[in-house]
């Protein structure tokens, strides 16, 4: 289950539908009905935030989805995407890592969500982060 107030166009998000879960992208939001347009490979349909979950930072989303670069420092790895850095320690734990933007720097110390990543990525460098499904 997602947290609605979390939610903003363009994030990244899980869905079910039918006994399917997939990957799709929040292309509008309901605020009254507290709902969510999600287009997902196979249909764009609206989701309540008990049929939405978060999807976990992790190394292949970072890469593949949202176009990082890994860089492997021995006993870090950094993820760079222009000036913006993730920080997290070897083995990729992604429960606390470091991140930044020019002087805006963060620490998170809990298991961020793709969508959270996206939020505050666009908070920090006033681009969105956009996902490309495949």
């Amino acid at each position: 289950m997602i947290k609605f107030s979390t939610l903003q166009e363009g994030d990244l998000v899980i869905v079910e539908f039918e006994g399917m879960r997939r990957e799709g992208i929040v292309s509008r939001l309901d605020h009254e009905e507290k709902k969510a347009c999600v287009e997902t490979a196979a249909q764009e349909y609206w989701y309540g935030p008990d049929q939405m979950a978060p999807i976990p930072v992790d190394d292949n989303h970072l890469i593949h989805t949202l176009g990082f670069e890994k860089q492997d420092m021995g006993d870090h790895t950094k993820y760079l995407k222009g000036a913006f850095r993730i920080q997290v320690p070897k083995g990729g734990d992604f429960s606390h890592f470091d991140m930044w933007y020019r002087e805006d720097r963060r620490q998170i110390n809990y298991p961020m969500a793709v969508h959270e990543l996206q939020n505050a990525y666009y908070q920090m460098t006033k681009v969105e982060l956009s996902p490309e499904l495949t």
